[in-house]
């Protein structure tokens, strides 16, 4: 649908527009940044992260010592809850970061030269991907087109 405006109308449209598209985009990034860390905390005790490959299983050797210490056997990741506690999400200026600062985190997520790799939140961004688009994809188109703006989940 074609909307005619008069240049006044245009003026003013274009005058604020800017400043709304970066509003919105913001409460975009907000909710972009909510999904992956959300799904970065829900995969720390299991086995569902799949990027760049599947988790190897936890060695025998660990799940004995998981257990002698007091927590489950095959959780991996997950002993007090303290490095899924960690993580978080901030939102700037037209960005958004998801991290911890957990030094365990990077040990974890990268792996060690004993220990290998578990990512959690690389693969949380990649899942989340097409979501994080969509919802800053709706953010701008929503503004520029006069429609309704997103929702929070």
């Amino acid at each position: 649908m074609t909307k005619t405006m008069s240049l006044f109308e245009a003026a003013k449209f274009f005058g604020t527009v800017g400043f709304e598209i970066e509003h919105e985009t913001h409460r975009a990034l907000e909710g972009a940044a909510k999904v992956v860390e959300k799904q970065a905390k829900a995969y720390i005790g299991t086995y569902d992260a799949h990027w760049p490959t599947t988790w190897l299983p936890l060695s025998e050797r660990t799940k004995r010592d998981r257990v002698n210490k007091g927590f489950a056997a095959d959780k991996p990741l997950l002993r007090t809850g303290e490095l899924r506690d960690s993580i978080h999400h901030r939102v700037g200026h037209n960005e958004a970061t998801i991290g911890t600062d957990s030094k365990i985190a990077v040990w974890q997520e990268l792996g060690t030269s004993r220990m290998v790799p578990r990512p959690f939140l690389e693969p949380a961004l990649k899942e989340k991907t097409p979501e994080v688009l969509e919802r800053l994809g709706k953010a701008v188109h929503g503004k520029l087109s006069g429609q309704a703006r997103i929702t929070e989940d």
